[in-house]
């Protein structure tokens, strides 16, 4: 029987490319460039939108729950702490208070939700070391445990992580990556990097299936959760969701906060005790298990692997264009070209474009996440002018590669 269980839950929300594409005239500076691509009005509406239904009432419902002995865990996308800094600083603040709380661990993600470890492993290991000491500053705490994006996990993401100094690190515990394991253990891989196992049901028991009238679960109420988690055998249940799950993904309408509040109690009663991941991690080192990592890689989304990002013809092509994005903004030799080539690398353009060619419930959840003004290009629109933002980016990068090359034979 688990008696203890870590709380994950990361925030995030990205930058939406600008449809329909935007011609980006030759010899534009990259701040021209960057306002060509991303659609930051459209980024404010949806991002306010999500502040006033979930972000402001949440932090303030976990908060309490921590204020009362409550243990979390809590990631941040970089691209959500900027929308913060931009156009709501209390609600920054009102995180940063919550991180600051006795019982709260501050978790490391990929900065920018992107796809870069599939490109350039060392600016992946540099990128996730950048952003650990950016979160130190900004929080004032440290960050030892990290996520990846959208919990991707596979061999060499595990030493690529090792390598960037962190001691432990969560990924989503499919079947088809523990085999005859159970994920409600520690684990490691040759290194002394320590794996957290997401428990996909009972995780997606609330954020998924919290709201849906026609599961068999319905209405989950915070007891019968609670005996859930209780009765998982193991040492601890890792259980993993997006803060959009509070007041977004299921409205406040629905009980998710009224949940929220019973279940610290539920879990006292049975016994039950919240855990740090590094509280986890220290308390478990010692008996953790060797988990072998797989090639192909485990992520949280969908099925659990690559195919909800790399499943259709649309999204391979589109993975194409980011790889051809970003070594056309390296041969440019301008870090801020290869910046934006980064942040073109984002797994939501993956994500928005799941639904094409499918009709399943994933691709419902794909199709919901579409931003709805781009709706009106149609799909082969949708698809077109997707393609056409990494166009224009490759064919805006030709002056700097032609002056780059001009310097490098100067030499």
């Amino acid at each position: 029987m688990a008696k203890n269980v870590v709380v994950y839950t990361i925030v995030h929300q990205p930058h939406r490319l600008k449809l329909p594409a935007q011609p980006i005239p030759q010899g534009a500076c990259p701040e021209d460039i960057e306002r060509c691509l991303w659609d930051h009005a459209m980024d404010e509406r949806y991002f306010r939108q999500v502040a006033h239904k979930c972000y402001h009432p949440a932090v303030v419902a976990f908060r309490r729950l921590v204020q009362r002995g409550f243990r979390l865990n809590i990631g941040f996308s970089e691209s959500v702490l900027q929308q913060m800094a931009l156009w709501d600083r209390p609600l920054l603040e009102e995180f940063r208070a919550l991180v600051r709380e006795p019982g709260v661990e501050l978790i490391g993600v990929e900065p920018e939700h992107s796809f870069i470890f599939y490109l350039d492993v060392q600016r992946f290991i540099q990128g996730m070391q950048a952003y650990r000491q950016r979160l130190e500053t900004g929080f004032g705490v440290p960050v030892r445990v990290t996520d990846t994006t959208e919990m991707f996990m596979n061999n060499d993401l595990y030493f690529a992580l090792g390598r960037a100094g962190f001691r432990g690190c969560v990924m989503d515990g499919r079947p088809w990556v523990m085999e005859w394991r159970r994920s409600t253990h520690l684990y490691h891989h040759g290194l002394p990097l320590y794996l957290l196992c997401r428990h996909a049901e009972l995780s997606d028991d609330v954020g998924y299936r919290f709201s849906d009238r026609n599961w068999s679960g319905f209405p989950l109420m915070a007891p019968r959760y609670a005996d859930w988690l209780a009765a998982a055998a193991g040492d601890f249940v890792f259980v993993g969701w997006d803060f959009e799950t509070f007041g977004e993904h299921h409205w406040s309408d629905s009980g998710i906060f009224d949940f929220m509040a019973a279940l610290p109690e539920e879990l006292r009663r049975r016994g039950v005790e919240t855990l740090t991941a590094s509280e986890a991690i220290d308390r478990f080192a010692d008996r953790s298990y060797e988990l072998p990592l797989p090639t192909f890689a485990s992520t949280w989304a969908g099925d659990g692997g690559v195919g909800f990002f790399l499943g259709n013809s649309v999204q391979q092509a589109l993975f194409q264009l980011m790889h051809h994005a970003y070594n056309k903004a390296l041969l440019t030799d301008d870090a801020r070209l290869v910046e934006l080539a980064v942040k073109l690398t984002q797994s939501d353009v993956l994500h928005l474009t799941q639904w094409f060619g499918r009709t399943d419930d994933q691709a419902a959840v794909s199709a919901y996440f579409t931003p709805k003004e781009w709706w009106a290009l149609g799909p082969n629109g949708i698809v077109w002018e997707t393609q056409q933002v990494y166009k224009n980016f490759i064919a805006a990068c030709d002056g700097a590669a032609v002056d780059a090359a001009r310097r490098r034979a100067e030499k």
